[in-house]
């Protein structure tokens, strides 16, 4: 039975049905279910749905053989984990975004609403920029609208929403998108099958 840690939500959805497609099918996942754990012993899978930012803590535990994690993610946690793959969906852009009018004063801290702390303080501090990070888990383009920040760091994927508050981006920082990874001992222990599925998934994306 091979572990895989899958994203709750839109991503999630993609990533079973690309599973499914190279023989990790699991007929429960497509049921109206409030369950966090599916299997399929005929198939030798085991799915767990996991909150995006908790997927690579379970593949580093080793509770997951493997993973799909947002290259957005990986970069602000960085779990100890193989990155074997890039899928090539899940893409958008991880900028800095403020209010339509909004000019920036160097003379100033810089007041940043983010979830993502740890690249939001690297980059600024790449460029010897001063700021305060005020940590917000959602609805982050709220927070200049309020005047809670001067600007954002979050992703961004059609920019819609960005523009219908009267928002625009200011700085690109990363582009992310879905990443397979890996545990290090299953990657070890189980190399063949994990091999064989990253090989199925590249001849899958090249169809």
């Amino acid at each position: 039975m091979i572990n895989i840690a899958m994203p709750k939500g839109r991503l999630g959805d993609q990533v079973y049905k690309l599973f499914s497609s190279i023989g990790y099918r699991c007929s429960s996942m497509s049921s109206d279910s409030r369950k966090l754990v599916f299997e399929d012993p005929s198939c030798g899978v085991r799915y767990f749905l996991i909150k995006p930012f908790d997927v690579g803590i379970y593949v580093e535990r080793g509770v997951a053989d493997v993973g799909v994690i947002g290259k957005d993610v990986l970069m602000e946690t960085k779990p100890k984990v193989y990155e074997l793959l890039d899928l090539g969906f899940g893409c958008c852009e991880l900028t800095v975004s403020a209010l339509n009018d909004y000019q920036d004063d160097f003379e100033s801290v810089l007041r940043v609403a983010t979830k993502y702390p740890n690249i939001t303080r690297q980059y600024y501090q790449d460029q010897n920029r001063e700021i305060e990070i005020i940590r917000l888990n959602g609805s982050i383009e709220l927070a200049p609208i309020l005047g809670l920040s001067d600007v954002i760091v979050d992703i961004v994927e059609t920019g819609s929403t960005l523009r219908e508050n009267h928002l625009k981006i200011c700085e690109h920082i990363a582009t992310s998108s879905a990443r397979l990874i890996a545990n290090m001992k299953s990657f070890q222990f189980n190399q063949s099958e994990i091999h064989n599925m990253t090989e199925s998934i590249i001849e899958m994306m090249q169809q």
